[in-house]
Parts: C-alpha cells; structure tokens; sequence
C-alpha cells in the first residue's frame, strides 16, 4: 500500500512538471523559474509534517517566498486552486528576514543569501521545509537545494536537517535526489 501511494505521488510530481510544461508551451519553453515553483509545490506532497503543524484540519498550507516576487507568482501559479488534503494551499511573499511569519515551506531565493544564516537561525527546530537555489544551500543547512547542473534541476536533500525540523522525506523523493550533509 504504502509503494503504491509512493509510486502514485512521484507520479504526480512529474505530471506536474508536465502540466506546467504543457502550460508553457503554448507560449515558449518553460523557464527554469516555472520548472523550479512546480518543484516547491509539489514537494508538499513528498513531505510529511508533524501533527502539531497545523492547528485545524482547514488551515492553510502556507508557501512563502523570501525575496523574490516574480518566483513567487511563479508558485501561486502553480497552486493555483489546489489543496493538500483539506488544506487551501496558500502563497506568502517576505521582503526581509524579519517578515517571515508561520509557513510550511519557505523559497529563500539568492538576493537573500547575506541574510542565510539568519533565516536558518529563525526556523531552527521549526517545522518549515526550506528551499534554496543558492549555491551550496544544503552544506549550510538549507533541506532542499534546487542545483542546476548541465541544464537540468538536481535535487540535494539535507536530512540531518529535516530531521532537525521534525520532517519526513518521502523515499520516493530521496531516490531522486543526493543526500546531503551540513558542512560537507
């Protein structure tokens, strides 16, 4: 049972990226921007929260994005009317550090990478799954790092962090990704 709801999911994930490739070509190419806001919704579905992360079974399932308002209407784009579970999902932009309120996961986009260390003092032992393209993300703690490499989006996933964050990586999407350590 559990395979199949794993095997189910990773398939929602790629048919994910196929929608919002199939969108994009009407028009051009998809952009990296729009491959990698697909990436950040569909990770709520390959990532298991404590219990304690929401208070009511109708909260929002908040995403929010640290420093980039043309990503984040990338991502409500791609949440547009979607739920996970009963949860609405829900997109929130941050222009500062000190902005950051409540969310499930959080975009830290590069403009912020001075305030990194901040921002991961700030959710420490918290259960937010980060996000970052900025170069070594995962080493400085980060979760999951989006990584380009030859032309394609590569996952890096620090599970001494999610860990720490009190989150569960599906297999499925591990099997996808390298395993990263804080500091390698």
């Amino acid at each position: 049972m559990r395979l199949a709801r794993g095997a189910l999911l990773l398939g929602a994930l790629w048919l994910g990226m196929a929608v919002a490739q199939e969108r994009a070509a009407a028009a051009a190419a998809p952009t990296e921007q729009q491959l990698k806001a697909v990436f950040v919704f569909n990770f709520s579905h390959f990532v298991a929260w404590p219990p304690s992360a929401f208070a009511s079974p109708t909260d929002p399932f908040v995403i929010g994005v640290l420093g980039n308002d043309a990503f984040a209407a990338q991502v409500e784009e791609a949440v547009h009317d979607e739920r996970l579970d009963t949860h609405p999902l829900e997109v929130r932009r941050f222009a500062r550090v000190d902005d950051i309120q409540d969310c499930r996961i959080l975009y830290i986009d590069r403009s912020q990478q001075a305030a990194l260390g901040r921002v991961l003092t700030l959710l420490d032992h918290r259960d937010t799954l980060t996000v970052s393209d900025l170069d070594d993300a995962a080493k400085r703690g980060i979760i999951i790092q989006l990584a380009t490499e030859d032309n394609r989006i590569r996952l890096l996933i620090n599970t001494e962090s999610a860990h720490s964050a009190g989150l569960t990586i599906s297999s499925n999407l591990l099997r996808l990704a390298r395993v990263a350590h804080t500091g390698d």
